[in-house]
């Protein structure tokens, strides 16, 4: 996968986080979202742990291609081969509907019942 991929999870796991917090309320609410919010930021931990041991032990330092001309070329997967912007498109689906569904559920809640 393209570099930008893995950041665009980032950055949407982080957008899950804040707005899982939109949530907020009275009682043991705090706890559970605290409780999430560290699930959530070890799933975005432990990859990027990953990635700083494998740039540091790589034999190859080259800059990574553009993103353009990754979308363009084909994918291995198991099954066969996809283009780059289709095995990108499947990679982040999951998570942007989540975290984007989360913060309209939170802007909702926000301005409807005045939390």
């Amino acid at each position: 996968m393209h570099p930008w991929i893995y950041r665009t999870i980032v950055g949407l796991a982080l957008l899950l986080i804040l707005s899982a917090w939109g949530f907020f309320g009275p009682g043991y609410s705090g706890l559970a979202l605290a409780v999430v919010s560290v699930f959530i930021f070890i799933a975005i931990v432990i990859p990027v742990i990953l990635w700083w041991i494998w740039r540091r032990h790589t034999s190859d330092p080259d800059r990574p291609e553009s993103f353009a001309a990754w979308q363009e070329r084909d994918f291995e997967i198991s099954e066969g081969r996809l283009k780059g912007a289709d095995a990108a498109l499947q990679v982040l689906l999951p998570i942007a509907a989540v975290s984007l569904g989360m913060a309209v559920f939170a802007l909702v809640l926000h301005f409807d019942v005045g939390g």
